[in-house]
């Protein structure tokens, strides 16, 4: 587990780059997050010792866990941003907002909010 929110935010942006292409490397991470690539190089690391990514020739990849990690946390994104939108907030809000309470949300809230949801 991830004890903060940007090491979660980085593994989102890992995973939806790399749907998109093959090869990730951090100056996309960094523009995708609107971060510095120092930032990135130090959050990779950390990311790196706790075994959600993989840095092999400057291409970051996600490993099972990660990958794993990051679709959760994505799911819950997209839950909340669809849920707020439900309730009538306008979408760039609703997104906004989401990505703030991805990381918040309790297993049990979550979980009311996904029944609501069905």
């Amino acid at each position: 587990m991830i004890d903060n929110e940007s090491g979660e935010d980085y593994l989102e942006a890992v995973l939806r780059l790399s749907a998109k292409q093959k090869d990730v490397h951090g100056v996309e991470v960094a523009r995708e997050l609107g971060v510095s690539k120092p930032a990135v190089t130090k959050a990779m690391r950390l990311l790196t010792q706790k075994g959600y990514v993989q840095v092999v020739d400057n291409h970051i990849r996600l490993t099972e866990s990660g990958r794993q990690y990051a679709e959760s946390v994505f799911e819950k994104h997209r839950l909340l941003t669809a849920f707020l939108v439900r309730l009538g907030v306008d979408a760039e809000n609703a997104e906004a907002d989401a990505c703030r309470m991805e990381h918040l949300i309790s297993g049990a809230t979550y979980e009311a909010v996904k029944n609501f949801m069905k």
